[in-house]
């Protein structure tokens, strides 16, 4: 693990992390991260660029799909795009994968269809697609929750003598939350084969990183008898190299591995958010100048893998796949309030049977007042 010193990371001095390209899409030698990326070609690095591509392109559209009405809420990734799509690349269709409500690249990437990324921030469905067809958890909601779900899915593995992996995707806050610090003590205790990613963008909410974590947040997986790696995650390859590295230590049987990949959040945390209220305009712009896309192109065009043909078929595939989100959010029909119950398990339960029961009952009560008008 690359040496930590007291964290500066809401700065742009970001020279002990991990990486493969710098800013300016250069290709440098890294000892430990080069070996895992040894079969990369210009196909496969065309493809990281296509999937980020499309992942940002899908989160402004999302963006403007709930400013315009459409959407109740929505937790934009924009800079983040490199770690959700690096880390998931890296994974086994039949490694299981926990994110948060932010991964937008990793669901991307593991198959999800654009009505997916609608409906749930709609609230016309608790989950869009079946987990088990994409070997990806709903998105969680609770801070950090997913941690404990991906660390009990990964001592399943174990006791069915599996050689897959979980994955718990969170944020810089949510390595505050207790469920976080618990997944580590079980995963470790256990030797269960877990990777945890640590999308750190800086901000928890309007909370800058360094109010909760004086040192580098890898630092503190080895307290817990966890090997960690802290790369550069506006990096596409290196968070592709170490995602590497974590899931074959975590497979091969030697317990869980830790990546902190520092980034940013360069939009809000979530459309309901002003972050011009807690953080200045040049921390965003020098941060924009580490965009994890512009930084994949510039190494691209350095090899000739990437002309106006290529940049075209990207973003066809952009406008077809933010159409169906469109189509999705203005064709999507508003179940009657009732059916919000529907669906919640999979056998009939005495519970839900009594909340429908008062629910109904609540209902009806409007019905009685639009017939009295």
């Amino acid at each position: 693990m690359h040496t930590l010193t007291p964290s500066t990371e809401t700065s742009t001095d970001l020279d002990d992390l991990a990486r493969l390209l710098t800013p300016d899409g250069e290709r440098i030698p890294d000892r430990q991260l080069d070996p895992w990326i040894s079969d990369l070609d210009t196909d496969a690095m065309r493809g990281l660029y296509r999937d980020m591509a499309i992942a940002r392109r899908l989160d402004i559209e999302g963006v403007a799909l709930q400013r315009q009405g459409q959407l109740g809420l929505w937790a934009p990734a924009q800079g983040q795009e490199a770690v959700q799509v690096g880390t998931a690349r890296a994974c086994r269709d039949d490694d299981f994968l926990f994110p948060s409500y932010r991964e937008l690249g990793v669901q991307l990437v593991r198959g999800a269809k654009p009505a997916d990324f609608i409906l749930a921030w709609r609230g016309e469905m608790h989950s869009t697609y079946n987990p088990y067809e994409l070997s990806l958890a709903t998105p969680q909601i609770i801070i950090g929750a997913q941690a404990l779900h991906a660390a009990g899915y990964a001592m399943g593995i174990q006791r069915d003598g599996g050689d897959q992996v979980a994955v718990a995707y969170f944020g810089d806050g949510a390595t505050s939350q207790g469920d976080v610090n618990e997944a580590m003590v079980f995963s470790s205790s256990f030797q269960a084969p877990m990777v945890f990613v640590c999308s750190n963008n800086q901000w928890a909410i309007s909370e800058p990183v360094t109010v909760q974590a004086k040192f580098p947040i890898a630092g503190r997986a080895p307290g817990f008898g966890i090997p960690s790696l802290r790369v550069d995650g506006n990096d596409v390859l290196a968070c592709l190299a170490a995602m590497r590295w974590a899931t074959d230590h975590a497979r091969s049987g030697k317990g869980p591995a830790f990546i902190e990949a520092v980034t940013y959040r360069m939009g809000p945390h979530t459309t309901s958010d002003d972050p011009t209220r807690y953080r200045n305009a040049e921390q965003v712009a020098a941060w924009r100048e580490r965009d994890p896309i512009t930084r994949l192109e510039a190494h691209l065009r350095a090899q000739d893998a990437f002309d106006d043909a290529f940049a075209a078929e990207v973003e066809s595939d952009a406008d077809e796949f933010t159409a169906g989100m469109r189509a999705a959010a203005l064709g999507a029909v508003t179940r009657p309030p009732i059916e919000v119950l529907d669906d919640v398990y999979a056998e009939p339960h005495s519970g839900i049977a009594e909340q429908r029961e008062r629910f109904a009952s609540y209902l009806s009560g409007f019905a009685d007042e639009e017939a009295q008008r």
